[in-house]
């Protein structure tokens, strides 16, 4: 399995799908799952395109899910080999999107294509969910191929992202649940002026101080057995003219929520607002909530995926709920069972991107016994 399941992830990683472009990866895998007896659609919404693959209409329907975009590669002359140009060195598959998560969708279709050599006539349907806009805004992939899904009647029962999960070793973790993100852009408003006449002027960079302050101080929760203690970042702050002797007039401050169940969003927004207020903060925020914290609840998924990595691997795994954001938050509030199980994350994004070779047929062997656990 490792060799085809290899040679699959070269062929993708060859293809320079940076969001929202696919650039003919979703193409390369219905020519695998074809011939398996698959139903594809392509659902293109503006300018992404999504891959629903379906065999079988019987219940329960266990679905893999995943993205074929990645992220800008950076400076090509900073990576030992083209990033686009799949090389194996040293044990490794370099490339980008070798981790994130090409090799994951390489490693669905050959444990799709073992399980069906095995169990022709298993109970249950197979599906996968692929979209090339994971990375990006996320506005036109999965979150709307779901409420496609939804106007077709489909209900997902089980679903595994492929998403990097692990830490130090192959199936170490598996992501249960994440944290929601509430995105903050807010605009301090002051009055332009000269540093030498200040009693002219209104300093937003001054009147935010005591304010910010406070709130990267604040306990937003404590978290609870599920979920760390929310946390309160800002990414990013813009004031100023670029003259030394400006004071002025407005501020930018991105700030991003990461939350959890013991708190809502609507909680936040209120509680920032009081801040700002109580400090005389003359504002304005415009809010961008990318997803609610979800977890996964039912045990069928989570103890199929554990028995797996354990017969597999011979590791006992471990539960979490932290990271960023996945798309598994817009499937799961369909009431669908969610577990991410993929490679290592410890070069996902960054140059020399890549993953164990022996990683690689290892994980489609888990997926295939997660396969044999649900519906054999």
């Amino acid at each position: 399995m490792s060799d085809k399941t290899l040679e699959l992830a070269k062929q993708l990683i060859e293809c320079p799908s940076q969001t929202p472009r696919d650039e003919g990866c979703q193409d390369i895998l219905i020519r695998r799952l074809k011939p398996l007896g698959f139903k594809a659609e392509k659902l293109v919404f503006g300018d992404v395109t999504n891959l629903w693959a379906r065999r079988g209409a019987a219940k329960p329907l266990v679905v893999f899910a995943g993205h074929t975009d990645v992220v800008p590669s950076g400076p090509r002359e900073a990576w030992k080999s083209d990033p686009y140009k799949p090389e194996v060195r040293d044990g490794h598959l370099y490339g980008r999107g070798a981790a994130d998560m090409k090799s994951s969708l390489a490693a669905f279709v050959s444990a799709i294509e073992d399980f069906l050599a095995g169990h022709p006539a298993h109970k249950g349907s197979i599906g996968l969910l692929i979209t090339s806009d994971e990375e990006g805004p996320a506005v036109n992939g999965t979150v709307k191929v779901m409420d496609w899904l939804g106007k077709q009647g489909s209900k997902i029962d089980y679903c595994i992202v492929g998403e990097p999960s692990c830490v130090e070793t192959l199936g170490d973790t598996i992501k249960i649940g994440r944290r929601g993100s509430l995105t903050g852009r807010l605009v301090v408003q002051g009055k332009q002026g000269h540093v030498a006449y200040p009693h002219l002027a209104n300093n937003p960079i001054h009147m935010l101080v005591p304010a910010l302050t406070e709130l990267t101080a604040t306990v937003w929760d404590r978290g609870n057995q599920d979920f760390p203690p929310t946390s309160f970042q800002v990414s990013n702050i813009h004031g100023g003219t670029g003259a030394e002797n400006v004071i002025p007039g407005s501020l930018e401050v991105v700030f991003n929520f990461r939350f959890s169940t013991a708190v809502t969003d609507t909680d936040l927004r209120h509680r920032v607002e009081e801040i700002l207020n109580r400090h005389l903060v003359k504002h304005q925020i415009q809010w961008t909530l990318s997803g609610h914290p979800f977890l996964t609840q039912g045990t069928a998924l989570i103890d199929s995926v554990r028995r797996a990595i354990h017969a597999e691997l011979g590791i006992e795994t471990q539960a979490s709920t932290s990271g960023g954001t996945s798309d598994g938050r817009f499937i799961a509030p369909t009431g669908t069972e969610v577990v991410e199980l993929g490679p290592l994350n410890r070069t996902i994004h960054q140059v020399d991107e890549c993953i164990a070779v022996d990683d690689i047929g290892r994980l489609a062997r888990v997926y295939r016994r997660i396969l044999e656990n649900l519906l054999a």
